[in-house]
C-alpha cells in the first residue's frame, strides 16, 4: 500500500511539473502515440508538411535564414518535394554561435534556456520555444512506454559528479523531485549504496561506460542483482558490444541507445527488437560522407536547418522492416563523434577509421574490444583495450591495423587498462596533438 502510494505521489509531481513546465507536452504526446504506427509514406508526408512550414516561418521571421537563403539563391517557394532541402547551404556549430542573435526568431510565446555541453570545444547558448521542448520531452516518454516505463518511475542516473557543495545539494533536490538517485562518486563504498538503490528501481540511465563498470562490480563482487530493472539506457558516449554481457549479467537486460542533441532533440531511439528507430515527427536527417545532417522540424524559436551536428552515422537504406512493427526509418550505427584526425607520417586518416578497425574484428573473428586511442605524436598511436589478449587475436588488430595504415602508422599496445573518463564520459580517442 506505501509503495503503491509513493508511486501515485511521484507521478502527481511529475505531472504538476510538466504542467508548470511543460504545458504543451500532453498534446504531442497523444499526437506521438498515434504517429508511431503510421505508414512510411504518410511519416514524409508529415515531414515535408513541417518541413516547408519552417523554411516558410525561418525565411520571414529570422534575419539569418532571409540573407541565408537569398545569398544562396533559394526561395521557399523552391521546396516542392523532401529532396529540395539539399538546396539549402549545411551550417555548423561556429555558424549558430556567430549568428547567434539573427538566427533567433521573433517568437513571443515561452522560451526556455537550452546550453550545450561544449564537448566539441564550443558551446552554445539558445532560446528553445516551449511547444519544440514539450515535444522532446513527450518524445523521451513516448519511447519509455516502449519498455513499460513511466518517467516517474524510481530510476538511477549515471552523470557527471563534479560538482560544488551547493550545485550537489540543488541537484540532489531535483533528483528527489523526480524520483531519481545518482552516484556523484565511483569509489566502491558509494557504488555498494548506489546499487543497493538500483534494487528497487525501475530503469537506470546515463554514461554507458559507467553502466558498464557498474554491471562489472556486481557481477565481481557477487552483489544481489536487481530484479526490477525494465530499460537500461546509455546516452552521450558509445556502447561497445562487448558491454552487454556484462550488464545482461547483472541487470537482465541490454544498453539500449538514445541518440540526440541539444540544438536537435531527439533524433533516434532503440526499440525492444533492437533497432534504432529515428524520430521522424521531430528530426529530418540526411547522411552525407558518412556524417549526419539534421533538421530539427519542431523548434520556430531557433531554426536548426541542415545542420552538421559532428557525428559519423550510417542509416540503414534496406527496405527493411523492424519486427516491432514501426516504419520509421532506421539509424544502423552512432559510428562515433568527428574528432581531431588521425595523423601517420605521411598521411592523415579520419577518426572513424578505428571505428571499422574493430568492427571488423568483431564480426570476422568475434574479438569484441573496448578501447581507448591516443595519438600524442604522428605516426605513433598508444591502443589501450580493456581485455586480456590471446596471441592470435594481437596477430588479428595487427593485420587490421596495417588494411587501414599500412606502415604509415606504428600502434603500441596497452592491455588490461582501466580506460579514462573526463567528468564521467569516455572518449575512445584523444589526440593530442
Amino acid at each position: 500500500m506505501v509503495k503503491y502510494l509513493k508511486i501515485m505521489l511521484y507521478e502527481v509531481l511529475y505531472k504538476i511539473g510538466v504542467q508548470l513546465r511543460n504545458p504543451s507536452i500532453s498534446l504531442h504526446t497523444a499526437f506521438l502515440y498515434e504517429s508511431q504506427n503510421w505508414s512510411l509514406e504518410k511519416l514524409k508526408e508529415y515531414q515535408f508538411f513541417k518541413l516547408k512550414e519552417l523554411i516558410t516561418y525561418s525565411y520571414e521571421n529570422s534575419v539569418f535564414y532571409k540573407n541565408h537563403f537569398k545569398e544562396n539563391n533559394f526561395h521557399p517557394s523552391q521546396l516542392n518535394k523532401l529532396n529540395d532541402l539539399k538546396k539549402i547551404p549545411i551550417l555548423e556549430k561556429l555558424d549558430l554561435i556567430e549568428n547567434n542573435s539573427d538566427i533567433h526568431t521573433n517568437w513571443k510565446g515561452k522560451c526556455l534556456t537550452a546550453v550545450t555541453s561544449g564537448s566539441s570545444g564550443q558551446s552554445l547558448r539558445f532560446q528553445r520555444d516551449e511547444s519544440a521542448d514539450s515535444f522532446n520531452r513527450a518524445t523521451i516518454q513516448k519511447s519509455y512506454l516502449w519498455f513499460g516505463v513511466y518517467p516517474w518511475d524510481l530510476n538511477g542516473y549515471f552523470w557527471g559528479f563534479n560538482f560544488s557543495f551547493l550545485k550537489k545539494m540543488k541537484t540532489s533536490f531535483l533528483d528527489f523531485i523526480q524520483n531519481r538517485f545518482r552516484i556523484f562518486n565511483y569509489n566502491s563504498h558509494n557504488l555498494k549504496r548506489f546499487v543497493k538503490k538500483i534494487n528497487k528501481a525501475t530503469y537506470i540511465h546515463g554514461y554507458s561506460s559507467m553502466i558498464y563498470q557498474t554491471a562489472k562490480f556486481i557481477n565481481k563482487k557477487g552483489l544481489i542483482k536487481p530484479k526490477g530493472i525494465k530499460m537500461v539506457k546509455g546516452t552521450s558516449e558509445k556502447i561497445f558490444k562487448s558491454y552487454h554481457d556484462e550488464v545482461i549479467k547483472a541487470f537482465g537486460t541490454k544498453i539500449i541507445s538514445e541518440y540526440g542533441a541539444t540544438e536537435s532533440g531527439i533524433i533516434a531511439f532503440e526499440c525492444p527488437e533492437g533497432n534504432m528507430h529515428i524520430n521522424m515527427e521531430g528530426v529530418l536527417v540526411e547522411e552525407i560522407d558518412h556524417e549526419i545532417i539534421v533538421t530539427n522540424l519542431q523548434m520556430k524559436s531557433f531554426p536548426i536547418i541542415r545542420y552538421k551536428l559532428g557525428d559519423y552515422i550510417e542509416l540503414d537504406k534496406s527496405e527493411f522492416k523492424c519486427k516491432c512493427g514501426r516504419n520509421h526509418k532506421i539509424l544502423k550505427e552512432v559510428t562515433g563523434r568527428i574528432g581531431l584526425p588521425i595523423y601517420g607520417n605521411t598521411e592523415i586518416y579520419p577518426s572513424f577509421t578505428f571505428y571499422y578497425i574493430f568492427k571488423n574484428l568483431d564480426l570476422q573473428y568475434s574479438i569484441k574490444l573496448n578501447y581507448q586511442i591516443i595519438q600524442k605524436e604522428k605516426g605513433i598511436l598508444l591502443v589501450r583495450i580493456e581485455q586480456q589478449l590471446q596471441r592470435d587475436e594481437r596477430k588479428k588488430m595487427n593485420l587490421e591495423f596495417v588494411k587501414y595504415f599500412g606502415s604509415d602508422i606504428q600502434f603500441e599496445l596497452d592491455e588490461k587498462c582501466v580506460l579514462k573518463s573526463e567528468n564521467g564520459k569516455l572518449k575512445s580517442f584523444i589526440s593530442l596533438i
